[in-house]
């Protein structure tokens, strides 16, 4: 109806017809704030509450889903969209990517919504998925010079060039991938004799789906060469590597992501280090956490401990209840961690929330003698369990 530039596309005759007949047959309509405000008679829009007000008004004329977006909203810091599904908004924050490079903004969020839908989607990640990826190319084509006009196009195969346009030789983050989440312990590793390369070898070798290194006793250098060397190992088989806690090691790696609890710098401070594309993960025990990391823009929240763990001093158990409280609440994906082995796996998997994706172990793989065979075994229970 009306471009990111100002521009009207479609004539005052067509809201009727747009409000009345279009609307109703939709699963989600996607106004910029100008097209929000036109078709609710020229309303004024310049906050996230207005946004809020229009998003539910314009949800009565008869779509299942309403997506405002804010990023003409200049004066705002961040771009901010606002979803609303009929009960409940959600605001969805990026950052505010400064270039002129923004033709065909909308209609790319759009598409891409309609594409993630039809791989199996449900309406709120196709959303996330759609808005992560306008981000990213905007931010990968921001220098782009191509034409004379106010407005250049952005690129959208980004991911499949060289640097500077590359955000990382991974697919963007699934949440299946949380499905054996393996957290490498440097003091088992000492203690069995492994370098932390070979520990990660043995467990992608075993089934593992995302491995997080949790180095806290190597120097920096040495725990540098050696996240370069698993970089190495995951990429050449397709599994995320994530650094716990150092995002200076994740950025001199190239690392897929950086895992942070509640005393580290938040993920949105993450975030404006590590840049759009890459896996940010949050520790969390309570909903209130889990809140705030969606807030910062994390991708899925580690839950737990959910049962007694060696690996942490005086950490708290959650035990089911608080798992399952934790996993109501998080609009993220959530992996379950503490205490996770043979014996409980399953168990832990049984109780069928549905963004539950996963069990994150350390010790039950690393704190024995073959890393390959505990890390195979986890995966068939976990396996076995989700088919049941």
């Amino acid at each position: 109806m009306v471009s990111t530039s100002g521009d009207t596309l479609s004539e005052s005759s067509t809201l009727s017809v747009y409000r009345d007949e279009l609307f109703a047959m939709a699963d989600i309509v996607t106004p910029n704030v100008k097209e929000a405000s036109r078709l609710l008679g020229g309303v004024s829009l310049r906050t996230v509450s207005d946004m809020r007000n229009a998003a539910e008004s314009i949800y009565k004329f008869g779509p299942k889903h309403v997506l405002v977006k804010g990023g003409d909203m200049l004066e705002s810091s961040d771009a901010t969209d606002v979803f609303f599904d009929g009960k409940e908004f959600i605001e969805l924050h990026a950052h505010r990517i400064k270039t002129h490079n923004t033709h065909g903004t909308g209609c790319t969020l759009a598409s891409c919504i309609a594409s993630e839908l039809a791989k199996g989607a449900t309406m709120l990640h196709a959303v996330q998925v759609a808005k992560n990826f306008v981000e990213s190319a905007l931010h990968h084509s921001k220098d782009l010079v191509v034409g004379n006009g106010p407005q250049g196009p952005f690129d959208h195969l980004f991911k499949l060039k060289c640097p500077p346009y590359n955000v990382g030789s991974q697919p963007s983050f699934k949440p299946d991938q949380l499905f054996l989440y393996a957290v490498t312990d440097s003091g088992m590793n000492k203690k069995w004799g492994r370098s932390i390369k070979e520990a990660v070898q043995a467990a992608i070798e075993g089934g593992a789906t995302i491995v997080q290194l949790r180095e806290k006793d190597s120097e920096t250098r040495e725990f540098l060469e050696a996240a370069k060397a698993c970089m190495e190992i995951c990429k050449s088989s397709g599994v995320p590597l994530l650094i716990n806690d150092r995002v200076d090691i994740a950025l001199a790696c190239n690392a897929d992501g950086v895992h942070v609890g509640q005393l580290d710098m938040s993920a949105h401070e993450v975030r404006e280090l590590l840049g759009p594309g890459k896996i940010i993960g949050v520790s969390c025990k309570t909903p209130a956490q889990a809140q705030q990391a969606w807030n910062d823009g994390a991708d899925y929240i580690g839950c737990g401990g959910v049962f007694p763990t060696s690996t942490k001093a005086n950490n708290p158990t959650l035990g089911f209840d608080g798992l399952k409280t934790v996993c109501l609440a998080s609009k993220l994906p959530v992996v379950a961690i503490g205490g996770i082995n043979a014996s409980n796996a399953g168990s832990v998997m049984e109780l069928g929330l549905p963004n539950l994706k996963g069990v994150a172990v350390v010790s039950a793989l690393f704190d024995r003698p073959s890393v390959v065979a505990e890390t195979r075994n986890m995966k068939s229970i976990l396996t076995n369990t989700s088919r049941t």
